[in-house]
């Protein structure tokens, strides 16, 4: 009973730490995707697409993991007219599965409403490059997924690849509230 009058607190406090934590992070969340409805992510995306086709790790890569694009979201599909191996993520249950894609190959809807590949998935092992979806990212490479931890867990598993999070700079901020579970990626490319 000692411990437990001891103990109580200090748990009590962490248990109001984390949910102030989450509530940061999905008050974020809704101001981010509020915010990128006014931008014109056509042009954006356009341009980190160029900028991207610059940069020594995408030039050097052979095998890229984009991801498909949600509305408002960074639109990195005109990378398929590269000479490169592409490939998507597919989500099952809470792990995240790298399948090769093809400009113009079948893709289907999932509970998400993303657009996912309907090819076999392949070892992540092969990955040169891996680019990361944000709602926000910050200067110290974090960034603010949507909440599911599906590129946390795939980061925090497989490192042989760089990362990088193309985003939108109006959506870039000094620093995001983190966990210990939160994974930075190795770059963040903003225009």
């Amino acid at each position: 009973c000692t411990y437990l009058t001891l103990f109580m607190p200090l748990f009590y406090t962490i248990c109001l730490l984390y949910t102030k934590i989450m509530d940061k992070k999905t008050d974020l969340r809704i101001r981010a995707k509020a915010l990128r409805k006014g931008l014109d992510i056509s042009a954006i995306s356009s341009n980190i697409v160029k900028e991207i086709r610059k940069q020594q790790y995408y030039i050097n890569a052979k095998n890229v993991l984009l991801f498909y694009p949600m509305k408002y979201e960074i639109d990195l599909r005109d990378l398929l007219n590269d000479d490169k191996n592409f490939y998507l993520p597919k989500v099952n249950q809470d792990k995240l599965y790298v399948c090769p894609f093809k400009k113009g190959d079948k893709l289907e809807q999932s509970d998400f409403k993303v657009e996912e590949p309907c090819s076999n998935h392949v070892s992540p092992k092969i990955l040169d490059l891996v680019f990361v979806p944000a709602l926000a990212a910050d200067y110290e490479n974090y960034r603010l997924g949507y909440g599911g931890g599906y590129y946390d867990r795939f980061l925090a598993e497989y490192n042989n690849f760089v990362s990088v999070t193309p985003i939108a700079k109006e959506l870039c901020v000094e620093k995001l509230p983190r966990e210990s579970f939160d994974i930075k990626t190795d770059y963040i490319l903003s225009v």
